[in-house]
């Protein structure tokens, strides 16, 4: 008998401020803006309620190995990139990775295998900032 998830109102609340963030927030932002307009939140109740999303399917939990890990409600398939100095982060378009998870799962004797890909970079906005001016 599978369990009904409950949709709640600070369910909703979390989902609204990934949505209206649009830039892969960490559960800090997240918190930070269900707080502005719903003070009597709390952080523990954004947290569990961002992992109870991400388990439901309805956001995408984004792993990140150097910082905070960030939450995105395309739910496409797409990957990301990562600012090293700003920490900003950006879709990249889906290029193509299934035949990696076909591999790792032939060479491990792995089931269901899926993996993260987080490309690391420099924004266009810190090179121009960091570009030497003539």
């Amino acid at each position: 008998m599978a369990i009904e998830k409950r949709n709640t109102i600070q369910k909703k609340l979390v989902l609204d401020a990934v949505n209206r963030l649009d830039c892969h927030p960490t559960a800090d932002e997240v918190y930070a803006e269900v707080v502005r307009t719903h003070p009597t939140v709390s952080k523990a109740t954004v947290y569990r309620n961002l992992g109870g999303l991400s388990e439901e399917g309805r956001l995408r939990y984004i792993r990140m190995p150097d910082g905070a890990n960030r939450f995105d409600h395309r739910l496409d398939e797409h990957r990301h990139i990562a600012c090293l100095r700003c920490k900003s982060i950006c879709d990249v378009p889906v290029m193509e990775a299934l035949s990696l998870d076909e591999a790792a799962a032939r060479c491990t004797g792995y089931t269901n295998v899926s993996h993260d890909i987080v490309f690391y970079g420099i924004c266009p906005a810190c090179a121009a900032r960091s570009a030497p001016k003539n």
